[in-house]
């Protein structure tokens, strides 16, 4: 089985690391967290080091999942990741609902009871959290982040790192611009 190295050891890289062993997909070789070397393990996966030194662990696993909730951060963390010649993983709970049709980006994370619909689109390092929904023929820019229980109806588009916060909620057709944050239970429609 493929090692997979989890960038960030927060609840979101914990929760990543629990669908990676649900899965089955990866085995989780290690994290890197700026926490390191306070801390030193989470459960019984060793946390190898900080962020900073992520070239240093190239020969530790043959993916790696930036696994950190910060749009900005996540997508500074999934270049250098990707300069230092990393395969990134698309990480997807199985208790996940994804359309065959649906395309979805590297490095992005599909969690517990999150539904991706029919057509949907997905970019690079896209967060769709527990419960939360992209409908048909939805668009979610390049790191993009859905929040527990948000919700976007059919043809509704989140740009490029744009925050979704938990239970907020995107009419039909509805476009966030890049960069966007929906408050926790907001809902906009036309």
């Amino acid at each position: 089985m493929e090692r997979l190295l989890v960038v960030g050891a927060g609840g979101h890289g914990r929760s990543v690391a629990e669908a990676v062993a649900a899965s089955g997909a990866f085995i989780v070789a290690g994290f890197l967290d700026d926490a390191f070397p306070e801390l030193e393990r989470v459960w019984e996966v060793p946390v190898l080091g900080k962020v900073s030194e992520l070239a240093r662990f190239r020969d530790a696993a043959d993916h790696a999942c930036v696994a950190i909730g910060n749009n900005a951060l996540r997508r500074r963390v999934t270049v250098e990741l990707r300069d230092a010649g990393f395969v990134l993983a698309t990480v997807i709970h199985p208790r996940a609902i994804v359309s065959p049709t649906a395309m979805i980006g590297a490095g992005s994370a599909i969690m517990a009871g999150a539904i991706v619909g029919t057509e949907a689109r997905l970019g690079d390092g896209v967060i769709v959290n527990c419960a939360a929904v992209v409908d048909h023929h939805c668009r979610v820019g390049d790191f993009g982040h859905l929040g527990v229980n948000a919700a976007m109806a059919g043809g509704a588009v989140l740009g490029a790192s744009a925050w979704m916060q938990a239970g907020s909620a995107l009419g039909y057709g509805v476009e966030i611009e890049d960069g966007g944050v929906l408050m926790p239970g907001e809902a906009v429609g036309r």
